[in-house]
């Protein structure tokens, strides 16, 4: 039995015409009059019989009526209590750069739609920056790429994302191949986070394993600025999708191979304080970010990225 089942139910008998309830109701009369007999089914007796006039309600009807619009002025009621309950309050999250790129939006948006009373304060910051933040107790929740167990934090494993050799498009004579190892790297200028974020940790990693000393030739701690430099042939960069996500030109402005090494992922995780730390709106935000992120990896907005099961 269906709430709105019940709606029509009982519209139908106020009004004593299908038809009459079916305009009002803006459905056709046939889709009405297969809900009221769905409800029949599901109660197994007859509530309504017509006749030359319209339709007039059966005993079982009758009763039913009455309990029914009991049943519709509680359901009322219940949602203008929801609606002035209504989430408040304000909640800080951290972003890397790289995330926001993709993440900061959407969630803007999912959040005016779902709980338009809760305050979001975003922070944009290079996530050695956010960890700190997070580890002081300035933010609520954060998306970050290293996470230390000891910490008296909440881990949600969100999703992992491919890592790419990023040059400008300029410096590279046709087709870039779909997929280069770190091995064909050695020698060739890089442009890097400093050492204190978790991008640079998982490259250290990939370095590491491939056997080879990176020559990188500056450290820019602002993705704006490290895309830049990019751009302007300065050297490459290894940076997931999402990097270049804020480019509608992609394509003319960069080249893209995905590092095809084994340990070239970046795993993204949602971290919060401690459940008891956290208000309800921080609560609810954390679910809406996760459904988010989920979503756009879902219908392929965000590249290169797979979810964690």
């Amino acid at each position: 039995m269906e709430l709105r089942q019940i709606r029509y139910f009982v519209r139908v008998v106020e009004l004593g015409s299908m038809s009459r309830a079916a305009q009002e109701l803006g459905m056709v009369q046939s889709a009405l009059s297969q809900q009221v007999s769905r409800l029949e089914g599901e109660l197994s007796t007859r509530l309504l019989q017509r006749t030359s006039k319209g339709v007039l309600p059966t005993e079982a009807g009758l009763a039913f009526f009455r309990e029914a619009q009991l049943t519709l002025r509680h359901a009322e009621q219940a949602a203008r209590a929801a609606q002035q309950a209504r989430l408040s309050g304000s909640v800080s999250v951290g972003l890397a750069p790289t995330t926001a790129a993709v993440l900061g939006l959407p969630l803007l948006r999912a959040m005016r739609e779902r709980y338009p009373d809760v305050r979001l304060h975003l922070v944009e910051s290079m996530s050695g920056h956010v960890t700190t933040m997070l580890n002081a107790r300035q933010l609520d929740l954060a998306v970050l790429f290293n996470t230390d167990p000891g910490r008296r934090w909440s881990v949600m494993p969100l999703l992992e994302e491919r890592l790419y050799y990023i040059r400008a498009r300029s410096t590279v004579r046709g087709e870039p191949p779909a997929k280069v190892r770190a091995a064909t790297l050695k020698g060739e200028p890089l442009i890097m986070p400093t050492g204190g974020h978790g991008l640079r940790s998982a490259l250290d990693a990939v370095f590491s394993r491939a056997r080879i000393q990176p020559t990188v030739v500056a450290e820019i701690d602002s993705l704006t600025m490290l895309m830049a430099a990019v751009e302007a042939g300065l050297g490459g960069s290894l940076q997931p999708w999402s990097a270049v996500s804020r480019y509608s030109d992609v394509a003319t402005r960069f080249a893209l191979s995905e590092l095809a090494d084994t340990l070239a992922r970046r795993r993204n995780m949602l971290c919060s304080l401690s459940d008891d730390e956290l208000s309800p709106a921080a609560l609810a935000t954390r679910v809406v970010l996760a459904d988010c992120a989920r979503e756009l990896v879902r219908s392929g907005r965000w590249v290169g990225a797979t979810l964690i099961d």
